[in-house]
């Protein structure tokens, strides 16, 4: 398959990619940059092509910036502090002279 060939992505890889380059076009940027940009992002987003013959690996771990927000989120709920303030109470020291022997 030739680079630059979008055969590798799905139908809805290339609809995604179709909105980002039509957004980045209404932002004012030429259509081949745009073009770029938009598959750049699904590429970020899904690893690239999800067809046979893109030479897609199988990934354990999906870093994708759109997957980590979610599980940022639910980790920063379940660890969060709870907002009751317990009291503690002070011990103080208490000092006493001894006398010297004389």
């Amino acid at each position: 398959m030739a680079r630059g060939s979008k055969k590798s992505y799905t139908t809805k890889q290339r609809r995604q990619a179709k909105h980002i380059e039509d957004s980045a076009k209404k932002s004012g940027k030429s259509a081949k940059t745009a073009a770029r940009i938009a598959y750049a992002t699904v590429n970020k987003q899904d690893g690239g092509g999800k067809l046979s013959g893109s030479g897609r690996g199988t990934g354990k771990h999906d870093t994708s910036s759109s997957k980590k927000g979610g599980r940022k989120a639910s980790k920063a709920r379940t660890t969060k502090k709870s907002t009751t303030k317990k009291t503690t109470r002070k011990t103080t020291r208490k000092t006493t002279k001894r006398k010297a022997k004389s």
